[in-house]
């Protein structure tokens, strides 16, 4: 999710993962035109938002261009900075990324979907490449869509169980995704799908795999403020656990982040960790007001 699963906040979800859970970490999504084209300064702020630490294996660089020539490119790069898999945005609804041609605008526009995988297949070399996208961009259009997808042989196919008109507006239709699979298992393609949207937890993750036999799952917004997601406990973190991640949090940020993106991208985390207990808003609207993140340290500090 962009400005939210930053390098920061993958490394403090690694550090909570128990070591049974298999599981793949995705970047932020990155503009492949940026990294081709952009001035020095501007490549040095996109690479930053590439960095990524061992403990985050495996990882996959998200790309996004309607460009061929730039996705392989960028392929090419991600592939020479490390990254285990690179992955396609085919699905984001940002007006501002559809304008380019990109995200969910490459729904209407199947040839093009399908000479990007083809490109950034021969940047990756012999890293997968995968597609995040969707059911359809104004209704579902899986029986057309996924076809064509499956037809480049993708690692991995995500897909998000709503249409692009829709956006997070209704609830995620996990029918899509069995629906999906069928498609997939009756065209014989070995390209794995994985569903998408409104995922609570891992037990809500792993009824869906056997719901829809789809082969595996991706989480967002469920990471949100929860960075014990992939921990395998079954109680709820205490008020003194979220307090204590926020300020560990914080730390990476400024480890990792600060100088590059602004600080004030750190205080859309505040209020997903500090909620739900007596005292919580008033803590909160003090973090919000913090003039620095040292200062809002400070606050935790004395919480």
């Amino acid at each position: 999710m962009e400005d939210v699963t930053d390098a920061a906040f993958r490394t403090l979800i690694a550090r909570n993962a128990a070591p049974t859970v298999s599981r793949v970490f995705y970047t932020e999504f990155t503009s492949a035109d940026g990294l081709v084209r952009a001035p020095e300064e501007g490549k040095r702020k996109l690479l930053k938002k590439l960095e990524f630490g061992e403990s985050e294996r495996p990882i996959v660089a998200q790309l996004f261009t309607s460009k061929p020539e730039h996705m392989e490119a960028a392929s090419a790069l991600c592939a020479s900075l490390g990254f285990d898999g690179i992955d396609i945005n085919m699905g984001c609804p940002d007006r501002a990324v559809e304008k380019q041609g990109c995200g969910a605008a490459l729904i209407r526009n199947p040839a093009q979907a399908r000479e990007l995988i083809r490109a950034a297949q021969k940047g990756a070399g012999e890293r997968p490449v995968s597609v995040k996208t969707r059911i359809g961009y104004d209704r579902d259009e899986l029986d057309t869509w996924l076809p064509e997808l499956l037809a480049e042989e993708p690692a991995l196919v995500a897909i998000h169980a709503r249409t692009r008109k829709e956006m997070s507006d209704v609830p995620a239709r996990w029918e899509h995704i069995a629906h999906a699979v069928r498609i997939r298992d009756s065209l014989g393609s070995h390209t794995l799908i994985a569903g998408n949207g409104d995922i609570r937890d891992l037990a809500d993750a792993r009824a869906k795999v056997a719901e829809t036999r789809c082969d595996g799952v991706m989480l967002g917004r469920a990471v949100f403020g929860n960075p014990w997601l992939f921990a395998e406990r079954r109680d709820a973190p205490t008020p003194e656990e979220k307090r204590k991640a926020l300020i560990e949090h914080i730390e990476l940020f400024q480890k990792h982040m600060s100088g590059f993106t602004s600080d004030a991208l750190m205080k859309r985390h505040f209020k997903a960790y500090i909620s739900g207990w007596d005292g919580a808003a008033h803590l909160r609207v003090s973090l919000m007001e913090a003039p620095s993140l040292d200062h809002a340290k400070r606050l935790l500090a004395e919480a």
